[in-house]
C-alpha cells in the first residue's frame, strides 16, 4: 500500500512540475509572440537619466548607453534625440555622458527612466520630416492596414516593414534619403499593429502569416502604378520580406531586398528574448516548444532563408553585436549566395539599430544598391 502512496505522489509530483515548466514556457515564448509595438524588447535596459545640461544628458553607464551613433531616447510619455557619447565631458564612475540634440516629445527630467530606441523620429513623415505624404489604406486578408505614402517620380517603389517591438515610425529613419532619391515609398502596417486588424490569436507568428499583409503592399502599389518594388524590413518585417520574395504572386515585380538585422533563426530570437526575461536556461527549450505549439510553426516553416530561393539582389545590413537575432546566418546567407547576396557588417549595433550606429555609411550603401535597380 505504502508503495501505491509512493507512486501515487511521484506522478502527481511530476504531473505538477510538467504543468508548471509547460506554464512557464508559454509565459516566456510571450517575448516574442506578444511584443507590443512601440515598446522595447526585453534586452533593452532601462536607463536613469542623471542630469541635464546645455547640449548634454548624463544615462546610467551601460554598453547600450555607450553605443556609438544617434539614437531616440524613449521614456513614459517623453522622446528625445541623443548624439554620440562625449569622452571629454565631467562624469561620474557610473555615468556616460551623450550629446542632447533634442527632445521631441514631453519633458525630461534627472530620476526619469528611459530606454535608447532606433527611432529618432515620431508623428508622421509631414510633422517629423517635412515630406509631403497621404494617409492610405492597404486592402488586407483581415482587414484594413493603415500605410503612409510618400510620393515620388520613380516607378520603383521601395516597401518599408518595421520589426519586433517597433512602429511604421522606424522605417522614418531612411525616408529622408529614399525621398531626396525620389523613390515613392510606401510605409506599411501589419496585422497586431495599432489600427491595423488583430491577428485571430492574438499572437505574433513570425513572418509567417504577417508576410501576407506585405503581399497585399505589393498588390496595392502595383495598382497604384508601381513598377517595380523593393522590400525594405528591419528585424521581423525582414522575415517578411523574404517570405514575400519567395511566396508572393507578384514576386516577380520585387527587384531587390534590403534586409536589416535580420531574424533568420527564429529558435535563437526566442532564446534570446526569453533568456533576457531571466527564463531559467533549463526553461528554454520549453519556451521554444511553447512558442511552436502555440504558432503551429514546426521545422523548415521556423526557416524564412533558403539560398537556393533567391532571385533578387539583397543587401545585407547586420552585425555581430546583436543579441537578439544572431549574425551567424546572415554571414553564412552571404557565403552561400554571394552571387546576389552582399553583407555590410556593422559593429557595435543593436537589434535593429545599423543605421543609427553610421546614417552616412548606411545610406551611402543604400544608394550604391538601388542605383542599378531605379
Amino acid at each position: 500500500m505504502r508503495t501505491v502512496k509512493a507512486a501515487a505522489a511521484a506522478v502527481t509530483v511530476a504531473i505538477a512540475a510538467g504543468a508548471a515548466g509547460v506554464a512557464a514556457g508559454r509565459l516566456a515564448s510571450d517575448a516574442a509572440l506578444k511584443a507590443p509595438p512601440g515598446r522595447p524588447l526585453p534586452t533593452e535596459p532601462r536607463l536613469t537619466v542623471h542630469s541635464l545640461a546645455a547640449g548634454r544628458i548624463a544615462l546610467t553607464r551601460d554598453l547600450a548607453s555607450q553605443r556609438p551613433g544617434t539614437y531616440g531616447l524613449a521614456g513614459n510619455g517623453s522622446h528625445a534625440v541623443v548624439g554620440p557619447v562625449i569622452d571629454t565631458a565631467p562624469r561620474s564612475a557610473d555615468t556616460v555622458v551623450r550629446r542632447l540634440e533634442r527632445v521631441t516629445h514631453g519633458t525630461l527630467e534627472p530620476g526619469d527612466k528611459a530606454w535608447l530606441t532606433p527611432n529618432l523620429h515620431i508623428g508622421d513623415p509631414g510633422t517629423a520630416l517635412g515630406l509631403d505624404h497621404a494617409d492610405v489604406d492597404v486592402p488586407g486578408e483581415l482587414g484594413t492596414l493603415p500605410a503612409w505614402f510618400v510620393p515620388g517620380v520613380r516607378e520603383t517603389w521601395v516597401i518599408t516593414v518595421h520589426g519586433l517591438g517597433a512602429t511604421r515610425e522606424h522605417p522614418m529613419n531612411v525616408m529622408g534619403f529614399l525621398n531626396r532619391h525620389h523613390f515613392p515609398v510606401l510605409d506599411v502596417t501589419y496585422r497586431g499593429d495599432l489600427g491595423a486588424p488583430r491577428p485571430p490569436d492574438g499572437l505574433n507568428h513570425l513572418g509567417e502569416s504577417e508576410w501576407r499583409d506585405v503581399d497585399a503592399a505589393i498588390r496595392y502599389a502595383v495598382r497604384s502604378g508601381a513598377e517595380r518594388v523593393v522590400l525594405h524590413g528591419w528585424s521581423t518585417g525582414a522575415t517578411m520580406a523574404l517570405r514575400a520574395a519567395a511566396q508572393c504572386p507578384l514576386r516577380e515585380r520585387i527587384s531587390g531586398l534590403i534586409l536589416d538585422s535580420p531574424v533568420l533563426s527564429w529558435e535563437a530570437t526566442l532564446r534570446a528574448l526569453a533568456a533576457a526575461r531571466r527564463t531559467p536556461g533549463a526553461l528554454l527549450p520549453l519556451a521554444v516548444r511553447a512558442a511552436q505549439g502555440r504558432t503551429g510553426l514546426h521545422g523548415d516553416r521556423l526557416q524564412p532563408a533558403d539560398p537556393d530561393q533567391l532571385q533578387v539582389p539583397v543587401l545585407i545590413f547586420h552585425g555581430p553585436g546583436d543579441t537578439v537575432a544572431p549574425w551567424g546566418p546572415s554571414r553564412r546567407l552571404a557565403e552561400n549566395r554571394g552571387d546576389l547576396v552582399t553583407l555590410q557588417t556593422v559593429r557595435n549595433a543593436s537589434h535593429g539599430a545599423m543605421w543609427n550606429v553610421d546614417p552616412g555609411a548606411y545610406e551611402e550603401a543604400m544608394r550604391r544598391f538601388l542605383t542599378p535597380l531605379m
